[in-house]
Protein backbone atom coordinates (compact mmCIF):
# COMPACT_ATOMS: atom_id res chain seq x y z
CA UNK A 1 0.00 0.00 0.00
CA UNK A 2 2.80 2.39 0.90
CA UNK A 3 4.58 1.72 -2.39
CA UNK A 4 1.46 2.53 -4.38
CA UNK A 5 0.98 6.00 -2.91
CA UNK A 6 3.93 7.74 -4.61
CA UNK A 7 2.87 6.21 -7.92
CA UNK A 8 -0.67 7.60 -7.67
CA UNK A 9 0.66 10.97 -6.53
CA UNK A 10 3.00 11.13 -9.53
CA UNK A 11 0.30 10.15 -12.02
CA UNK A 12 -2.19 12.70 -10.66
CA UNK A 13 0.27 15.63 -10.80
CA UNK A 14 0.52 17.46 -14.16
CA UNK A 15 3.46 16.59 -16.36
CA UNK A 16 5.96 19.11 -17.71
CA UNK A 17 4.31 19.07 -21.14
CA UNK A 18 0.89 19.73 -19.63
CA UNK A 19 2.28 22.68 -17.71
CA UNK A 20 3.89 24.07 -20.85
CA UNK A 21 0.62 23.67 -22.80
CA UNK A 22 -1.10 25.59 -20.02
CA UNK A 23 1.40 28.48 -19.74
CA UNK A 24 2.68 28.95 -23.33
CA UNK A 25 -0.56 30.53 -24.65
CA UNK A 26 -0.52 32.94 -21.72
CA UNK A 27 3.12 33.80 -22.39
CA UNK A 28 2.37 34.44 -26.07
CA UNK A 29 -0.58 36.73 -25.29
CA UNK A 30 1.09 38.50 -22.35
CA UNK A 31 3.20 41.05 -24.35
CA UNK A 32 0.16 42.19 -26.36
CA UNK A 33 -1.97 42.36 -23.24
CA UNK A 34 0.66 44.42 -21.39
CA UNK A 35 1.13 46.73 -24.38
CA UNK A 36 -2.64 47.33 -24.63
CA UNK A 37 -2.86 47.89 -20.89
CA UNK A 38 -0.08 50.48 -20.94
CA UNK A 39 -0.45 52.22 -24.31
CA UNK A 40 -4.26 52.28 -24.49
CA UNK A 41 -5.82 52.18 -21.05
CA UNK A 42 -2.77 53.67 -19.36
CA UNK A 43 -2.77 56.66 -21.69
CA UNK A 44 -6.52 57.08 -21.34
CA UNK A 45 -6.04 57.30 -17.58
CA UNK A 46 -3.12 59.71 -18.02
CA UNK A 47 -5.21 61.86 -20.36
CA UNK A 48 -7.99 61.96 -17.77
CA UNK A 49 -5.46 63.17 -15.19
CA UNK A 50 -4.09 65.86 -17.54
CA UNK A 51 -7.61 67.11 -18.25
CA UNK A 52 -7.83 68.15 -14.59
CA UNK A 53 -4.53 70.02 -14.53
CA UNK A 54 -3.31 73.38 -15.87
CA UNK A 55 -0.93 71.68 -18.33
CA UNK A 56 0.12 73.83 -21.23
CA UNK A 57 3.24 73.21 -23.36
CA UNK A 58 4.36 70.35 -21.09
CA UNK A 59 2.38 68.16 -18.67
CA UNK A 60 1.88 69.71 -15.27
CA UNK A 61 0.30 68.14 -12.22
CA UNK A 62 -1.13 71.23 -10.57
CA UNK A 63 -4.71 70.03 -10.28
CA UNK A 64 -7.47 72.53 -11.02
CA UNK A 65 -10.48 70.20 -10.90
CA UNK A 66 -12.97 70.66 -13.72
CA UNK A 67 -11.73 74.10 -14.73
CA UNK A 68 -10.54 72.89 -18.14
CA UNK A 69 -14.00 71.49 -18.86
CA UNK A 70 -15.56 74.84 -17.90
CA UNK A 71 -13.16 76.64 -20.23
CA UNK A 72 -13.99 74.14 -22.94
CA UNK A 73 -17.73 74.79 -22.62
CA UNK A 74 -17.07 78.55 -22.89
CA UNK A 75 -14.84 78.16 -25.96
CA UNK A 76 -16.60 79.35 -29.13
CA UNK A 77 -14.43 77.14 -31.32
CA UNK A 78 -15.47 74.05 -29.37
CA UNK A 79 -19.12 75.03 -29.88
CA UNK A 80 -18.54 75.24 -33.63
CA UNK A 81 -16.81 71.85 -33.59
CA UNK A 82 -19.71 70.20 -31.74
CA UNK A 83 -22.31 71.71 -34.09
CA UNK A 84 -20.24 70.60 -37.08
CA UNK A 85 -20.02 67.09 -35.65
CA UNK A 86 -23.80 66.89 -35.25
CA UNK A 87 -24.34 68.20 -38.79
CA UNK A 88 -21.56 66.18 -40.40
CA UNK A 89 -22.29 63.01 -38.44
CA UNK A 90 -26.04 63.15 -38.97
CA UNK A 91 -25.85 63.68 -42.73
CA UNK A 92 -22.97 61.23 -43.11
CA UNK A 93 -24.79 58.42 -41.29
CA UNK A 94 -28.19 58.97 -42.92
CA UNK A 95 -26.86 59.27 -46.48
CA UNK A 96 -24.51 56.29 -46.08
CA UNK A 97 -27.34 54.13 -44.75
CA UNK A 98 -29.70 55.21 -47.55
CA UNK A 99 -27.15 54.63 -50.32
CA UNK A 100 -25.86 51.40 -48.76
CA UNK A 101 -29.32 49.86 -48.43
CA UNK A 102 -30.31 50.94 -51.96
CA UNK A 103 -27.16 49.53 -53.57
CA UNK A 104 -27.43 46.30 -51.57
CA UNK A 105 -31.03 45.77 -52.69
CA UNK A 106 -30.10 46.43 -56.32
CA UNK A 107 -27.17 44.00 -56.19
CA UNK A 108 -29.37 41.42 -54.46
CA UNK A 109 -31.37 41.10 -57.68
CA UNK A 110 -28.64 38.82 -59.11
CA UNK A 111 -27.62 41.30 -61.79
CA UNK A 112 -24.85 40.61 -64.28
CA UNK A 113 -21.26 41.50 -63.40
CA UNK A 114 -22.23 41.75 -59.75
CA UNK A 115 -18.67 41.00 -58.62
CA UNK A 116 -17.18 43.81 -60.73
CA UNK A 117 -19.82 46.31 -59.60
CA UNK A 118 -19.38 45.34 -55.96
CA UNK A 119 -15.61 45.81 -56.30
CA UNK A 120 -16.09 49.29 -57.79
CA UNK A 121 -18.36 50.32 -54.92
CA UNK A 122 -15.99 48.89 -52.31
CA UNK A 123 -12.82 50.36 -53.82
CA UNK A 124 -13.03 53.76 -52.06
CA UNK A 125 -12.99 52.01 -48.68
CA UNK A 126 -9.50 50.69 -49.45
CA UNK A 127 -8.18 54.26 -49.55
CA UNK A 128 -7.14 56.19 -46.48
CA UNK A 129 -9.04 59.34 -45.55
CA UNK A 130 -5.85 61.31 -46.28
CA UNK A 131 -5.98 60.19 -49.93
CA UNK A 132 -9.73 60.76 -50.12
CA UNK A 133 -9.44 64.24 -48.62
CA UNK A 134 -6.59 65.24 -50.92
CA UNK A 135 -8.40 63.98 -54.04
CA UNK A 136 -11.66 65.74 -53.18
CA UNK A 137 -9.78 68.91 -52.27
CA UNK A 138 -8.43 69.01 -55.82
CA UNK A 139 -11.79 68.16 -57.38
CA UNK A 140 -13.69 70.82 -55.43
CA UNK A 141 -11.04 73.54 -55.77
CA UNK A 142 -12.73 76.31 -57.83
CA UNK A 143 -9.53 77.02 -59.75
CA UNK A 144 -8.63 73.40 -60.54
CA UNK A 145 -11.55 71.03 -60.26
CA UNK A 146 -15.24 70.72 -61.09
CA UNK A 147 -15.99 74.43 -61.42
CA UNK A 148 -13.11 75.03 -63.83
CA UNK A 149 -14.00 71.91 -65.84
CA UNK A 150 -17.61 72.97 -66.35
CA UNK A 151 -16.61 76.54 -67.19
CA UNK A 152 -14.11 75.29 -69.75
CA UNK A 153 -17.00 73.39 -71.35
CA UNK A 154 -18.74 76.72 -72.01
CA UNK A 155 -20.87 77.20 -68.89
CA UNK A 156 -19.08 80.33 -67.71
CA UNK A 157 -21.63 81.21 -65.00
CA UNK A 158 -21.35 77.85 -63.25
CA UNK A 159 -20.21 78.11 -59.62
CA UNK A 160 -19.36 75.40 -57.10
CA UNK A 161 -17.12 76.96 -54.49
CA UNK A 162 -18.44 75.18 -51.39
CA UNK A 163 -14.97 74.24 -50.17
CA UNK A 164 -14.03 77.92 -49.71
CA UNK A 165 -17.48 79.03 -48.51
CA UNK A 166 -17.58 79.18 -44.67
CA UNK A 167 -21.28 78.26 -44.63
CA UNK A 168 -21.00 75.32 -47.05
CA UNK A 169 -17.52 73.88 -46.50
CA UNK A 170 -18.70 71.32 -43.92
CA UNK A 171 -20.96 69.76 -46.57
CA UNK A 172 -17.93 68.99 -48.73
CA UNK A 173 -16.67 66.80 -45.87
CA UNK A 174 -19.98 64.93 -46.00
CA UNK A 175 -19.62 64.37 -49.75
CA UNK A 176 -16.12 62.92 -49.42
CA UNK A 177 -16.94 60.77 -46.39
CA UNK A 178 -20.08 59.34 -47.99
CA UNK A 179 -18.16 58.54 -51.18
CA UNK A 180 -15.65 56.53 -49.18
CA UNK A 181 -17.90 54.72 -46.69
CA UNK A 182 -21.17 53.98 -48.49
CA UNK A 183 -19.67 50.96 -50.30
CA UNK A 184 -18.72 49.41 -46.97
CA UNK A 185 -22.28 49.88 -45.70
CA UNK A 186 -23.54 48.30 -48.93
CA UNK A 187 -21.38 45.23 -48.27
CA UNK A 188 -22.77 44.90 -44.74
CA UNK A 189 -26.37 45.03 -45.95
CA UNK A 190 -25.68 42.74 -48.89
CA UNK A 191 -24.30 40.13 -46.49
CA UNK A 192 -27.41 40.56 -44.35
CA UNK A 193 -29.70 40.15 -47.37
CA UNK A 194 -27.92 36.99 -48.47
CA UNK A 195 -28.42 35.57 -44.97
CA UNK A 196 -32.24 35.83 -45.08
CA UNK A 197 -34.04 32.55 -45.67
CA UNK A 198 -35.30 32.54 -49.27
CA UNK A 199 -38.30 30.43 -48.29
CA UNK A 200 -39.79 33.45 -46.48
CA UNK A 201 -39.60 35.50 -49.68
CA UNK A 202 -41.06 32.68 -51.75
CA UNK A 203 -43.96 32.29 -49.32
CA UNK A 204 -44.68 36.02 -49.52
CA UNK A 205 -44.63 35.88 -53.34
CA UNK A 206 -47.07 32.97 -53.30
CA UNK A 207 -49.39 35.09 -51.14
CA UNK A 208 -49.29 37.76 -53.85
CA UNK A 209 -46.93 40.31 -52.26
CA UNK A 210 -44.95 42.48 -54.67
CA UNK A 211 -41.16 42.74 -54.51
CA UNK A 212 -41.17 46.31 -53.11
CA UNK A 213 -43.70 45.27 -50.44
CA UNK A 214 -41.62 42.21 -49.53
CA UNK A 215 -38.53 44.34 -49.02
CA UNK A 216 -40.39 47.03 -47.07
CA UNK A 217 -42.45 44.75 -44.80
CA UNK A 218 -40.27 41.65 -44.43
CA UNK A 219 -36.64 42.02 -45.48
CA UNK A 220 -35.76 45.52 -44.23
CA UNK A 221 -37.21 44.90 -40.71
CA UNK A 222 -35.18 41.66 -40.58
CA UNK A 223 -32.03 43.74 -41.11
CA UNK A 224 -32.37 45.71 -37.86
CA UNK A 225 -29.15 44.21 -36.38
CA UNK A 226 -27.27 45.28 -39.52
CA UNK A 227 -28.73 48.78 -39.26
CA UNK A 228 -27.60 48.99 -35.64
CA UNK A 229 -24.08 47.73 -36.41
CA UNK A 230 -23.73 50.11 -39.37
CA UNK A 231 -24.94 53.01 -37.23
CA UNK A 232 -22.36 52.24 -34.53
CA UNK A 233 -19.49 51.96 -37.04
CA UNK A 234 -20.44 55.14 -38.93
CA UNK A 235 -20.90 57.08 -35.69
CA UNK A 236 -17.45 55.99 -34.56
CA UNK A 237 -15.96 57.11 -37.87
CA UNK A 238 -17.70 60.50 -37.58
CA UNK A 239 -16.61 61.16 -33.99
CA UNK A 240 -12.94 60.41 -34.62
CA UNK A 241 -12.74 62.06 -38.06
CA UNK A 242 -9.46 63.92 -38.22
CA UNK A 243 -7.38 63.03 -41.26
CA UNK A 244 -10.20 63.77 -43.74
CA UNK A 245 -10.66 67.28 -42.32
CA UNK A 246 -6.94 68.03 -42.15
CA UNK A 247 -6.32 66.84 -45.70
CA UNK A 248 -9.37 68.49 -47.23
CA UNK A 249 -9.98 71.80 -45.45
CA UNK A 250 -7.51 71.97 -42.55
CA UNK A 251 -10.46 73.05 -40.41
CA UNK A 252 -11.01 76.16 -42.54
CA UNK A 253 -12.08 78.55 -43.81
CA UNK A 254 -11.10 79.94 -40.42
CA UNK A 255 -12.28 77.16 -38.13
CA UNK A 256 -15.67 76.64 -39.77
CA UNK A 257 -15.03 72.96 -40.54
CA UNK A 258 -13.49 72.10 -37.18
CA UNK A 259 -14.55 68.83 -35.59
CA UNK A 260 -13.76 67.75 -32.00
CA UNK A 261 -10.79 65.67 -33.18
CA UNK A 262 -9.19 68.61 -35.00
CA UNK A 263 -9.96 70.91 -32.06
CA UNK A 264 -8.18 68.51 -29.73
CA UNK A 265 -5.12 68.29 -32.00
CA UNK A 266 -4.80 72.04 -32.57
CA UNK A 267 -5.10 73.00 -28.91
CA UNK A 268 -2.89 70.19 -27.64
CA UNK A 269 -0.02 70.38 -30.13
CA UNK A 270 -0.04 73.78 -31.83
CA UNK A 271 -1.52 76.09 -29.19
CA UNK A 272 0.22 74.53 -26.17
CA UNK A 273 -2.99 73.92 -24.23
CA UNK A 274 -2.62 70.27 -23.30
CA UNK A 275 -5.09 70.48 -20.44
CA UNK A 276 -7.83 71.89 -22.67
CA UNK A 277 -7.04 69.38 -25.42
CA UNK A 278 -7.16 66.52 -22.93
CA UNK A 279 -10.57 67.67 -21.70
CA UNK A 280 -11.90 67.67 -25.28
CA UNK A 281 -10.43 64.19 -25.81
CA UNK A 282 -12.23 62.90 -22.71
CA UNK A 283 -15.54 64.24 -24.00
CA UNK A 284 -14.89 62.51 -27.33
CA UNK A 285 -14.21 59.29 -25.44
CA UNK A 286 -17.49 59.77 -23.59
CA UNK A 287 -19.30 60.08 -26.92
CA UNK A 288 -17.75 56.87 -28.22
CA UNK A 289 -18.60 55.01 -24.99
CA UNK A 290 -22.17 56.29 -25.15
CA UNK A 291 -22.47 54.47 -28.48
CA UNK A 292 -20.44 51.35 -27.68
CA UNK A 293 -21.92 50.45 -24.29
CA UNK A 294 -25.52 49.98 -25.56
CA UNK A 295 -24.15 48.02 -28.53
CA UNK A 296 -22.05 45.72 -26.34
CA UNK A 297 -24.96 45.30 -23.93
CA UNK A 298 -27.30 44.24 -26.73
CA UNK A 299 -24.70 41.85 -28.13
CA UNK A 300 -24.00 40.25 -24.75
CA UNK A 301 -27.68 39.98 -23.98
CA UNK A 302 -28.32 38.35 -27.36
CA UNK A 303 -25.48 35.87 -26.74
CA UNK A 304 -26.83 35.06 -23.28
CA UNK A 305 -30.37 34.51 -24.57
CA UNK A 306 -28.99 32.37 -27.40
Amino acid sequence: MDAARPENATSSSPSLMQRLEHFIPKLVVAPTFIAMLVFIYGYILWNAVLSMTNSRFLPSYDFVGFKQYELLMDNDRWGVAVVNLILFGGLFILICLAIGVTLAILLDQKIRQEGAIRTIYLYPMSLSFIVTGTAWKWMLNPGLGLEKLVRDMGFENFEFDWIVDPDMAVYTLVIAAVWQSSGFVMAMFLAGLRGIDSSIIQAAQIDGASIPRIYWRIIVPALRPVFFSAFIILSHIAIKSFDLVMAMTGGGPGYQTDLPATFMYVHSFTRSQIGLGSASAMLMLGGVLALLIPYLYSELRGTKNG
